[in-house]
């Protein structure tokens, strides 16, 4: 297997880690409440905590990226994470848990997005959608088998090692970087942008804090609505630095570019719905139809089969059909694939519904895989760390809000009914709520111009 194919695994399987790391924790929270003497919904810390992290840092990844190099900066991000890792494992209280979990985000905020910028520097773009599949498997998989691998680990051997699994993967993705992954660097890199890291960072921070723990009763009164004011005026004032300074952190002027504003809008709509579906999914089946977290697992991975099987066709479907038309009619099924989620039931057949989850994570993972490649067909070296850091802030808030909206919705239901229980029908809404999200993106595909994303798809526009 030639170089330019083994990056995109390296960095996948970096991705992969960092994923199954966020995922598998939810499982093990009961368990690690009782071992450390707090309350599990106290421990929701742990979550937030690690997502603030990556919020504030990874608007500055594609500084440090250029500033030190894409491959250094990138083997320093594992090594991070990998430590918070361990340290993780051996914390004995909840303060130390949240320490480890803070050093663990910085690691993530640099690592995905530092390897997207090797992959854009090193990889033809007529090679950009093969290597970009790669990277889509492991952020649809890990989400879905995470909570059967973290509950199975805690039954078996004990929550300490869903962190200490980590390490031999650390280790290896370290070593394989050094070999394989070439150096590359800016010649010019202008001054860091330390306004713009101030409000971007605490005006994020604060709005996806706010959203995270609204309804949860973890902040007294209105704490977490003026988080999320507070958080959203930070990002006003934020976006108006962006427009008078020669090069902020967040460069908004990227989203000139007719295929980056698709992907950055059109890909955030869409992905509102797709990141409520793992946790919609799990708690479906367990709390309305009764399973175990166990059953509900392997039933819910069979969406990763079809994310998966996805690798095979993405390249020869986005050559065959463009971008413009892809993204539209896929869209429409992908989006259609989540509402149809709330109609499944106890007495569905089994084989429909593991076909159904087949096909939505097919669907899914191959629009991701064309908003992806499509975003950066446009996007030049030089701008690539930008364009990196900016798409994946953008790409974490969606899928934050994703959740955020799947829960309001849920809560909602139980306060119109008046009862603490969640009925099948409530799930059927909130599908359908996040569905309709995700096909409004489709507004964004539908006034692309034929030929978007050409040098990338090969699909040139009709004369």
């Amino acid at each position: 297997m030639t170089t330019s194919r083994l990056i995109p695994l390296i960095i996948a399987s970096a991705l992969f880690m960092e994923n199954m790391d966020s995922t598998v924790i939810a499982t093990a929270l009961p368990a690690i409440a009782r071992d450390l003497g707090t309350d599990p919904i106290v421990m929701k810390l742990a979550f937030t905590t690690y997502l603030l992290s990556l919020t504030v840092f990874i608007p500055i990844s594609g500084w440090m990226a250029d500033r030190f190099g894409a491959r250094n900066v990138f083997r320093v991000a594992i090594a991070v994470f990998t430590i918070g890792s361990l340290a993780c494992g051996m914390a004995t209280s909840l303060g130390g848990l949240v320490a480890a979990r803070g050093l663990q985000g910085i690691g993530g905020a640099m690592m995905v997005p530092v390897g997207r910028i090797i992959l854009l520097r090193t990889v033809p773009k007529s090679e950009l959608v093969d290597a970009l599949a790669w990277l889509t498997i492991p952020a649809l998989i890990g989400p879905l088998v995470g909570p059967p691998v973290g509950g199975l680990i805690t039954d078996t051997i004990g929550w300490r090692w869903i962190f200490w699994m980590n390490l031999p993967f650390g280790i290896l993705a370290i070593v394989l970087a050094s070999a394989l992954m070439p150096s590359t660097r800016v010649d010019r890199v202008p001054p860091l942008d330390t306004t713009g890291f101030l409000l971007s960072g605490l005006g994020l921070s604060s709005f996806i804090f706010g959203l995270t723990v609204m309804g949860r009763d973890l902040l007294p009164g209105w704490s977490p609505t003026f988080l999320v004011l507070f958080g959203a005026v930070l990002v006003g004032f934020y976006i108006r630095h962006a427009l008078r300074t020669p090069n902020p952190i967040l460069d908004l002027t990227l989203l000139r570019i007719e295929t980056f504003r698709a992907g950055v809008v059109g890909g955030s709509l869409f992905r509102i719905g797709v990141g409520a579906v793992p946790f919609l999914l799990p708690l479906m089946f367990q709390l309305a139809y009764g399973m175990s977290a166990l059953q509900s697992g392997l039933i819910t991975f069979v969406a990763a089969a079809g994310a998966i099987s996805m690798k095979l066709g993405a390249a020869r479907l986005i050559r065959r059909f463009g971008f413009r038309r892809l993204l539209l009619v896929n869209g429409l099924l992908a989006s259609a694939s989540i509402s149809v989620m709330g109609f499944l039931s106890a007495s569905t057949p089994y084989l429909i519904a593991i076909t159904l989850l087949f096909v939505g994570g097919f669907l899914r993972s191959l629009q991701f895989t064309a908003l992806n490649a499509m975003s950066y067909s446009d996007v030049d070296h030089a701008q690539a760390s930008y364009a990196t850091s900016l798409y994946t802030v953008v790409q974490q808030l969606s899928l934050s809000m994703g959740v955020v909206l799947a829960a309001f919705v849920l809560e909602a239901a139980q306060w119109y009914r008046g009862e603490m229980a969640l009925t099948p029908q409530d799930f059927t809404i909130a599908f359908l709520v996040v569905a309709a999200c995700s096909i409004s993106a489709c507004w964004e595909f539908l006034v692309l111009s034929p030929g978007a994303g050409a040098s990338v798809s090969g699909k040139k526009a009709a004369a």
